[in-house]
C-alpha cells in the first residue's frame, strides 16, 4: 500500500538543487517545515496576544534582556526554517545564514541576563543549558563552512535550530509563568 501524500509534487523550494551531500532529506525537510510552521505561528500568535493587551500583562515584558532576547529569538525561528529548506550555497543562502548566527548568538547572551527570583536570590534555570550549547554550535557550523566541510555544516545547523531553537521554545511555552506561556494561554 503507498502512502497518500507519495505522490504529491513538492513545492519548488523544497526540490531545489543544492550541493551534493548538503541538502537534508525529504523526512528531515518535512520535520523542519513542520517545526519551523508552527513554532513561528505560535509565536506571532502569542506576540500579537501580549502587544495588544488580550494577554495579562507580564512584568518581563519590560526587561531589557528579555525584550532583546525575544526580538532576536523570533525572527529566528522562520528564518532558520528557510534556510534549511532553501537552495544552499547560494550568496543569498550565505548572506542570510551569517545573519542568522548572528540572532541566535545574541538571543543567547542575552539568555545569560535572564534568571530566575530577584535581589540576591537570582539563579539560572536548566533552560540555560543550552546557552553554551548554542554558542559552541554556532561556532563549529561557520567553522565547518569556512572550511568546506558541509556535512558538520549540517548537522551543526540541525541540532542547532532543532535543538537548541525549538526545546527551549516550546519549554518557555509550556512553563506557567513564562512570559511566552502567559502571552498564549493567560
Amino acid at each position: 500500500m503507498t502512502s497518500l501524500t507519495a505522490n504529491l509534487p513538492l513545492p519548488g523550494f523544497l526540490k531545489a538543487p543544492a550541493k551534493p551531500g548538503f541538502d537534508i532529506s525529504p523526512r528531515m525537510r518535512a520535520i523542519v517545515m513542520l517545526a519551523a510552521t508552527t513554532m513561528t505561528l505560535v509565536t506571532v500568535y502569542a506576540l500579537f496576544r501580549g502587544l495588544t493587551g488580550i494577554a495579562p500583562f507580564h512584568p518581563n515584558a519590560r526587561e531589557i534582556a528579555i525584550v532583546l532576547h525575544v526580538s532576536t529569538v523570533l525572527p529566528a525561528i522562520p528564518l532558520g526554517g528557510y534556510l534549511l529548506l532553501a537552495p544552499k550555497g547560494t550568496k543569498w543562502h550565505k548572506h542570510l545564514g551569517k545573519a542568522w548566527v548572528a540572532l541566535m548568538v545574541t538571543t543567547a547572551l542575552s539568555a545569560i541576563f535572564i534568571r530566575w527570583g530577584g535581589g540576591l536570590n537570582f539563579h539560572f534555570s536548566v533552560i540555560h543549558i543550552f546557552v553554551p550549547m548554542t554558542l559552541w554550535a554556532s561556532f563549529k557550523l561557520v567553522r565547518a563552512a569556512r572550511r568546506g566541510d558541509m556535512k558538520t555544516h549540517k548537522n551543526e545547523i540541525l541540532s542547532l535550530y532543532l535543538g537548541a531553537l525549538m526545546i527551549p521554545g516550546v519549554v518557555s511555552m509550556a512553563f506557567p509563568g513564562r512570559l511566552m506561556n502567559v502571552w498564549l494561554f493567560g
